[in-house]
């Protein structure tokens, strides 16, 4: 017979299902920049009661991910210029050292699979799918970094890239971009040739470029 699940293990449960859930949808740039987020609103659209929605909440908060005001209201974040520019100062700082310890371990299944990647990277563009791009992006940039073994730094990375998931479907949308990013052909081409200078500053300039029509 299998065992009942308790109430205690169901609100866990739940709790880390919208967690999940809604961090994807921050990262991915589903939800708009300033979108608010209501207890009561999610409780309805995930059929949950109010303790696991808080409890999700809470955690995207302390991420980063949501912005808690002093009134109590919760929404995605909204980046000032100059926070945008610290931002993409980390990434450009982090995201190449997770390349070059990756670079070692960069076998020919995973640049197969990062060309794989990219080829859905490039559909997205085609068919101005902003979230889809913003997905892939990412998809293709955790991929390499896995290989890293620096779990600390991932962390640390994914925590910008859940700051900026709203911001950069902004970016996306107006821009409407209809040719995918060189640069992730050049990571590729770096990762063939066991380039560690050309793997860093190709790392560099792609967490970059993007950026910098966010703030122009």
């Amino acid at each position: 017979m299998l065992p009942t699940a308790r109430p205690s293990d169901t609100r866990i449960a739940a709790h880390d299902r919208l967690y999940r859930t809604l961090r994807q949808q921050v990262m991915h740039g589903e939800l708009r920049p300033g979108q608010a987020l209501t207890l009561r609103g999610l409780g309805k659209q995930h059929d949950l009661s109010m303790t696991p929605v808080r409890e999700a909440l809470r955690r995207l908060v302390a991420e980063g991910a949501l912005v808690l005001s002093s009134s109590g209201r919760v929404t995605t974040p909204e980046l000032s210029n100059d926070r945008i520019e610290e931002l993409a100062a980390l990434r450009a700082l982090i995201e190449p050292e997770l390349a070059s310890r990756a670079l070692p371990r960069a076998h020919l299944a995973l640049i197969d699979r990062l060309q794989t990647i990219n080829m859905a990277n490039a559909e997205a563009v085609a068919k101005q799918d902003a979230v889809a791009y913003i997905r892939t992006n990412l998809e293709f940039h955790r991929t390499l970094y896995l290989r890293a073994q620096a779990p600390a730094m991932l962390a640390v990375i994914e925590t910008i890239w859940l700051q900026l998931g709203p911001t950069m479907r902004a970016l996306y949308t107006r821009l409407r971009r209809n040719e995918p990013p060189q640069y992730h052909r050049m990571i590729i081409a770096a990762l063939r040739a066991g380039d560690d200078p050309g793997l860093r500053l190709a790392i560099r300039t792609d967490v970059t470029q993007g950026l910098r029509h966010l703030t122009a």
